[in-house]
């Protein structure tokens, strides 16, 4: 692991596995995960020619098959054959799920793996989103244009929202999800395994259907960055998503956005930095890392991202009252942002309250007086709509909560 000072956890009695168990000794391990590539030459080992493995990599990436003996392009004493020899395809799927009364949902996602089982992570759906993408630039059509709505659909387009990691080391002090430290690191399988799950579940057509992708569930994704840009190349390669549909979000890892900054664009999501305060002095009491690496540092990483034409560098902003939220701290923030030199956009986000976080929601009129502020500063500056508060799938609100 990259930063192994980051796992330390307040409670210093909690012992911390980080990679997911190893799979049983006298079963092969799950297919899902594996690319085109790797399919194939796994299929190579059990003496069968390497195109077996795009008929794998077709139906469990685009036909979402779940089970070998429901793979019916592959013969079926083949398939009998695997499957007496313990392959499976090992797809991690939604155990629970908890219904807003927004239509919003929220899953506790099982993992890949001997022991993972037990171990969920948590991945929300949003159907309209929540304005999150609006102005980021990447898209030409800004508004959803006239993609199909289909007869079953409720929906025009929609968000999912993805983990990274079960817990997070990054301990931000307004984040429910810090409250649980970090248990271990998701497998690429295990983050594109969310999304393919939610997809099963709502029918979604890719290239049809507009659903965009936000890497800001559970976890601090470049701290699991192999992983995380694993299941990036997955979700493009073999499910063809576009990157552009993709968002990712950082705390501030600056060796993870130095790597970021060197993925090719057809591979390469779109960056949210979580900045959520207007200097270092406040986002050091709030955000801990900022001590590691200071809001300077962080710029001057995202300056080395070669953004695509019309992209735009999203700054995440969660104003807690009383803290964040002032007049002064908007002034700050819109220099902050302009000194990037970047196309850039502020995402505000009223803070989403959790058990036991001594914060408090900002007063509605001081939201919008800070959202018009930055935008008296030409800073193009939007307003995150909470989603799911009432099951808590709202942001910063994600802990594996059984109740919703």
């Amino acid at each position: 692991m990259l930063y192994p000072e980051l796992v330390v956890t307040e409670n210093r009695r909690q012992f911390v596995r980080l990679e997911p168990a190893d799979p049983a000794m006298d079963s092969p391990a799950p297919l899902f995960g594996l690319d085109a590539n790797a399919l194939a030459a796994r299929m190579g080992s059990a003496g069968e020619p390497a195109w077996r493995g795009g008929q794998l990599a077709e139906a469990m990436y685009r036909q979402r098959l779940t089970d070998i003996n429901e793979i019916t392009t592959l013969p079926k004493p083949l398939r009998q054959r695997l499957a007496g020899e313990g392959w499976q395809v090992g797809r991690p799927r939604i155990a629970q799920v908890f219904q807003s009364v927004d239509g919003t949902e929220r899953y506790l996602v099982e993992g890949q793996g001997a022991g993972q089982e037990g171990q969920t992570v948590e991945t929300v759906w949003m159907p309209e989103g929540d304005d999150g993408e609006t102005g980021d630039g990447s898209e030409p059509d800004e508004t959803g244009g006239p993609e199909k709505d289909g007869p079953e659909k409720t929906w025009r387009r929609a968000t999912i929202c993805v983990s990274s990691q079960v817990g997070c080391a990054v301990n931000c002090q307004f984040c429910f999800t810090a409250k649980l430290g970090l248990q271990r690191n998701l497998s690429a399988g295990e983050i594109a395994g969310q999304v393919i799950a939610v997809f099963a579940r709502h029918g979604v057509e890719v290239g049809r259907d507009r659903v965009n992708l936000v890497f800001m569930g559970m976890g601090e994704p470049f701290l699991n960055y192999d992983n995380f840009m694993g299941a990036v190349r997955l979700l493009v390669d073999e499910v063809g998503l576009s990157p552009q549909r993709m968002t990712v979000s950082t705390s501030g890892i600056v060796p993870g956005i130095e790597r970021f900054a060197e993925e090719p664009a057809n591979l390469r999501p779109k960056l949210a930095i979580s900045l959520n305060a207007p200097n270092d002095e406040i986002r050091e009491q709030i955000m801990p890392i900022n001590r590691k690496w200071p809001i300077e540092a962080v710029m001057d990483a995202v300056r080395l991202v070669k953004l695509r034409p019309r992209e735009r560098v999203t700054f995440e902003y969660v104003l807690l009252g009383g803290v964040t939220d002032r007049a002064e701290h908007a002034a700050e923030a819109a220099r902050l942002v302009r000194r990037t030199g970047l196309p850039a956009k502020v995402n505000l986000i009223a803070w989403n309250p959790g058990p036991g976080i001594p914060y408090t929601m900002p007063l509605p009129e001081a939201v919008e007086a800070f959202r018009a502020n930055l935008a008296g500063e030409g800073i193009p500056t939007y307003l995150r709509r909470p989603r799911g508060r009432d099951i808590y799938a709202a942001c910063g609100q994600l802990k594996r909560t059984v109740e919703g």
